[in-house]
């Protein structure tokens, strides 16, 4: 979710990496945060498909730990 840098950037972001696996959400209002209740950067939250929250982690995740959550989901 990008929020702290401008648009151009967060897209900048998006092209460098070739982030493909998720949607960027662009919110500059904050309001995503305050819905998830992030607090920082950097923060990753699991949704269902209907955007409730599944779990959360605030800086380090581990990646394999959301694949697996993500698969118990399906």
């Amino acid at each position: 979710m990008g929020a702290q840098d401008d648009f151009g950037q967060a897209q900048d972001f998006v092209d460098r990496t070739g982030v493909q696996s998720f949607p960027m959400i662009w919110d500059e209002s904050f309001e995503t945060w305050a819905y998830y209740g992030v607090r920082g950067q950097p923060t990753a939250i699991l949704v269902d498909p209907t955007g409730d929250p599944i779990a959360g982690w605030s800086g380090f995740f581990d990646q394999d730990e959301v694949l697996e959550l993500a698969r118990a989901e399906l």
